[in-house]
């Protein structure tokens, strides 16, 4: 029996079909640069997470704070508290004029905080979830180009019967079999990509509960100690 030669089956098929296993390739190698990237990218996440959460509970204060988190530039929660700690700080100016502070403004200031904070989260996220679309384009759209290219490759071999007049199974079933390669080409690309996207996805809104939960944390921490400070 004589066994399966993919590289054979893709020279010997039409342009077509040609052209659609180089598309499929080009998603087939996309889609896996972003599954090691991603990979790196949220180990890296996760170490530096829990070093600097660890270390900013344990911090004396927020300038300290603070400084550890520039030197964490790969961790979320760092960034959010950045931006966190850059509102606060004009806030404190503007505390620090010395007119009584009604609890109006206060409030204002807490308000102010939050939208940051948020806004922080937003990019984050966006961050890390930056390039999964094109997992999930992968996902959904290989398997109808495999199957696009099949139907044109079928197409040309029932072109090749007319024009030869002969349907015999020798004759129909190489042509066949090489444009059925493209199909299993699409299911192939598609399947890895969708794993990896939902798989990745999770990840992403498991560490935006991690950074949820700090930033909860975090102006809890500041209601407490000094926006609420009378």
């Amino acid at each position: 029996m004589e066994e399966l030669n993919l590289v054979a089956m893709f020279w010997h098929a039409g342009f077509m079909v040609k052209m659609v296993m180089l598309l499929l390739l080009f998603f087939s190698l996309g889609s896996w640069y972003v599954v090691f990237s991603k990979h790196l990218l949220f180990r890296r996440t996760r170490q530096s997470t829990a070093e600097f959460v660890e270390t900013f509970w344990t911090s004396k204060n927020l300038t300290e704070a603070n400084q550890l988190a520039g030197e964490t530039p790969s961790c979320p929660e760092a960034a959010i508290f950045r931006l966190g700690y850059a509102e606060l700080t004009k806030i404190s100016r503007t505390r620090s004029t010395g007119e009584p502070e009604s609890l109006e403004a206060r409030l204002a200031g807490i308000d102010n905080l939050k939208r940051c904070i948020g806004k922080a989260e937003n990019l984050e996220v966006a961050s890390l979830s930056r390039h999964l679309s094109f997992l999930a384009t992968t996902g959904s759209a290989t398997p109808f180009i495999g199957l696009f290219g099949t139907v044109w490759g079928i197409m040309s071999s029932f072109h090749e019967i007319g024009k030869t007049g002969s349907a015999s199974l020798s004759v129909v079933a190489p042509g066949i079999s090489e444009a059925l390669v493209a199909t299993a080409a699409g299911l192939a690309v598609a399947i890895p990509a969708v794993i990896f996207y939902n798989y990745y996805s999770n990840q992403v809104a498991e560490m935006e509960s991690h950074m949820q939960s700090f930033a909860v944390d975090f102006l809890n921490l500041v209601e407490r100690d000094i926006i609420n400070r009378s």
